[in-house]
């Protein structure tokens, strides 16, 4: 994949570029038009320069597979995709009005008109609930309301869908999101209870409604752990005249503990049209955060986001086991990459409904400072990434029981077996290099996965000659594979 750069006038796949409406670190936006299409579109095009984050192009991969998914009056339409072998893009529906981001010019807003606003978000959030999907990313720029009133909520980027792989969980460590309005357990690394969107949805009307974010905008890990055990001030507390049900409503959102928030979305949008119905408790009253002894309690007391009591909004593969094949791409047409997918394809064969994770590490420099792109101007991340989904292709498996990862990291040992600990990876398959000057110094990178890996472990390897009891003579097993388990 050449390196490209989106201008306006351009054709991309029938596409022509229009005006440039967004420019960010991670994508650009475009307005597009089509000969055979009258509707105003978008077109989304992830940064692929020197220096672009890989968290950005996993999340465009994320989207590309979601928002196809998905559909209703709180989803822009989803129209096309590119393939990131040759354009990776995303044309959508150009939803019509301006984002909930243009409001933090008035705040702070009437409490009636933040309640409507929470209502409508609370109801396309059930609505994308229901369809799988987690957003993770709820805040102001990520909201906007169509002329015919509903909600609609863009960019699925961090988003996690119950029936997919979970390329940011799998990939990355550090939690992903919006500071201030990251639930609990996300900050934790928990990415798949729907109430996170909710304690998002509570950040917000808290923000609208008094013009102070509950939690501040920490730009620390340690920061953003403080909302596990510091309460925020009650809206009481900066606005005396708040109503007592909307306190009672924003302050159950932003409960710690996933269980204590409302159990769906539509719950929520029902007590914030119908204020008169909302069952008081001693949270509309206070006036105070709570104290430091309750607070140093909460500190050292069980975690409240810890994951047995963190739901899901579906159940769907829970059980499937994965399989993660780590693929040298120097030989990705070699016959130790056919040799890979033959091994791949029997595991397969006695588990229908296992996973296969497509990993490559693309090694970085202790010291030194590595560059993104190659001698050819292409990004390195997604050439690899390209390179792996034509290594699977043949394997022919459906969307969401296949993955590919592009792993960053000093030593491609370690980068695999941090992959499979913190996935909960079953079977690892990989190939062993032939005998070399390098690896007797320094062992192979299969032994060593081998012998600390927390699964079963699967090593095939070429063999050009074999020997018979004729002598040495050629070898019609184009490889053999032994299995640590």
């Amino acid at each position: 994949m050449g390196k490209r750069r989106i201008r306006p006038g351009d054709t991309v796949d029938g596409y022509v570029i229009g005006k440039l409406i967004h420019s960010g670190g991670m994508a650009t936006i475009w307005e597009v038009s089509h000969p055979d299409l009258d509707m105003p579109m978008l077109m989304k095009a992830p940064v692929l320069n020197e220096g672009a984050d890989p968290a950005a192009i996993v999340g465009f991969e994320m989207e590309q597979m979601i928002l196809p998914r998905l559909v209703g009056p709180h989803i822009p339409k989803f129209i096309a995709a590119g393939d990131f072998m040759v354009q990776p893009y995303i044309v959508m529906e150009q939803v019509p009005g301006e984002p909930l981001l243009k409001c933090l010019k008035r705040l702070p807003l009437p409490y009636d008109e933040v309640a409507a606003l929470g209502a409508k978000v609370a109801v396309a959030l059930d609505s994308l609930h229901s369809q799988h999907v987690v957003h993770l990313d709820v805040k102001p720029s990520n909201i906007m309301i169509r002329p015919t009133g509903e909600a609609v909520l863009i960019d699925y980027g961090l988003s996690h869908h119950d029936e997919l792989p979970d390329l940011m969980a799998e990939q990355f460590r550090l939690p992903y999101g919006t500071a201030p309005y990251m639930a609990p357990e996300q900050v934790m690394g928990h990415r798949s209870d729907p109430r996170s969107d909710q304690f998002a949805l509570g950040v917000l009307m808290y923000f609208f409604a008094t013009g102070t974010r509950p939690f501040g905008d920490p730009q620390r890990l340690s920061g953003l752990k403080r909302r596990l055990w510091w309460d925020p001030p009650p809206p009481r507390a900066l606005r005396p005249d708040f109503p007592h049900w909307f306190q009672e409503i924003i302050l159950r959102c932003l409960e710690v503990n996933p269980a204590w928030r409302y159990p769906t979305g539509a719950q929520l949008a029902f007590e914030l049209m119908n204020p008169d119905q909302v069952k008081l408790t001693g949270r509309s009253k206070r006036l105070n955060r709570d104290s430091f002894t309750t607070v140093l309690k909460r500190r050292f007391s069980e975690d409240p986001t810890a994951p047995s009591r963190i739901g899901t909004v579906a159940s769907f593969g829970t059980n499937a086991p994965i399989i993660a094949v780590a693929i040298d791409l120097t030989e990705i047409s070699g016959p130790l990459a056919v040799a890979l997918r033959v091994t791949v394809a029997q595991i397969l064969a006695s588990l229908p409904g296992a996973r296969v994770a497509c990993l490559n590490v693309l090694k970085q420099g202790v010291i030194t400072i590595d560059t993104t792109l190659d001698d050819e101007g292409r990004n390195k991340h997604v050439q690899r990434l390209v390179e792996l989904k034509h290594w699977a292709e043949p394997l022919n498996l459906e969307e969401g029981r296949v993955s590919f990862h592009v792993l960053e990291a000093p030593h491609a040992a370690t980068a695999i077996l941090r992959y499979a600990r913190a996935n909960f990876v079953d079977h690892i398959v990989m190939g062993a290099r032939a005998s070399s000057a390098r690896r007797t110094l320094l062992g192979s990178v299969s032994g060593e996965v081998a012998t600390h890996a927390p699964c079963t472990v699967t090593v095939v390897r070429t063999r050009r000659y074999q020997r018979t009891e004729y002598g040495e003579g050629p070898n019609e097993r184009s490889e053999d594979s032994w299995t640590v388990g």
